[in-house]
C-alpha cells in the first residue's frame, strides 16, 4: 500500500531521457531519436510516450506582448505499456522536422530563438516525467544564401526571434502556426530612407517563399515577396533581387 501511495503522488517515479542522433538538423531534415525510458521503485502503467517539437514564441494581446511556447509538430512515440521497477527501455524514433521550424544556428546581436525536443510520459495515477531539450537548426542552403545576400547588400542582421501567427502572402502562406522574424538594419547611410528590413521564410520541399517588410521613414512599411527554386540557388541573383527591392541607391 505504501508503494502504491508513492506511485500515486509521484515519488520513484519513471524518468525519460531522450537523445538526438544528429546534432544539427535543418528544417525538413530527417531526424532520429533514441528515447530512454528507466522504472521507478514501483511498477507503473504508461498511458504513452508523446514528442513534441516545441520554440519560443513572442504573442501579442492588444497593446501588451508576451513570451510563450508553442508546438511545431508532435508525435505519439509508444502507446500503454507497462514500465517495472528500475527497468530500462530504448525506443528509437524516426521524423521529419517540420520545414517551418524556426533556425537557431545564426551569427546576430541578439538571438531570441529557442527551439526543443519536450518528452513527456503520460503516467496513469502520477505526475508526468517530461524531458526537455535544447535542438540546434541551421539554415538550409537557400536560407544561408537569402542572409549571405543581404550582407552584401549592406545590411547587418540584429536580432532574431519567433512571433506566433501565420504569414499570408499572394502566392503563399505559413503553416506552422508560427513564423521567425530576421531584423536586419543598414551598414551605412547609403540605403537612403529604409530604416530596417525584416525577413521571413516559408520553406517548402522544392522552394523556400521569402517575404520582405521594408521599413522606410516617413512613408510606412512595404512589402515584397521572393521565391527561391532549390535547384536554381544563386546569391547574385538574389542579391540584385534584393537592390531592387530596397531601392539601393
Amino acid at each position: 500500500m505504501f508503494k502504491k501511495l508513492l506511485s500515486a503522488v509521484g515519488i520513484g517515479g519513471a524518468t525519460v531521457d531522450t537523445q538526438l542522433v544528429t546534432p544539427v538538423l535543418q528544417p525538413g531534415e530527417r531526424f532520429r531519436v533514441d528515447v530512454h525510458v528507466e522504472g521507478g521503485e514501483v511498477r507503473q502503467a504508461i498511458d504513452g510516450l508523446q514528442l513534441a517539437v516545441v520554440t519560443r514564441v513572442e504573442i501579442e494581446a492588444g497593446d501588451h506582448e508576451f513570451v510563450g511556447a508553442h508546438v511545431v509538430q508532435h508525435w505519439t512515440v509508444a502507446d500503454g505499456f507497462v514500465l517495472e521497477p528500475g527497468e530500462r527501455q530504448t525506443i528509437p524514433f524516426e521524423a521529419v522536422l517540420h520545414p517551418e521550424t524556426p533556425v537557431t544556428e545564426i551569427d546576430c546581436r541578439s538571438n531570441q530563438t529557442r527551439v526543443w525536443l519536450q518528452t513527456g510520459l503520460a503516467i496513469d495515477m502520477a505526475k508526468d516525467a517530461s524531458d526537455r531539450d535544447p535542438v540546434r537548426v541551421a539554415p538550409t542552403p537557400a536560407m544561408r544564401a537569402f542572409l549571405s545576400a543581404m550582407r552584401t547588400c549592406g545590411f547587418a542582421l540584429q536580432t532574431a526571434d519567433v512571433e506566433k501567427g501565420f504569414l499570408n502572402a499572394k502566392t503563399f502562406r505559413s503553416h506552422s502556426g508560427c513564423y521567425q522574424e530576421f531584423e536586419f538594419r543598414p551598414m551605412s547611410l547609403g540605403h537612403g530612407l529604409v530604416q530596417q528590413v525584416e525577413v521571413s521564410f516559408v520553406p517548402e520541399e522544392q522552394r523556400t517563399h521569402v517575404l520582405l517588410e521594408i521599413d522606410r521613414a516617413f512613408r510606412g512599411d512595404s512589402f515584397r515577396a521572393f521565391t527561391i527554386d532549390h535547384r536554381q540557388i544563386d546569391e547574385a541573383s538574389l542579391t540584385s533581387r534584393i537592390r531592387e527591392a530596397v531601392g539601393r541607391r
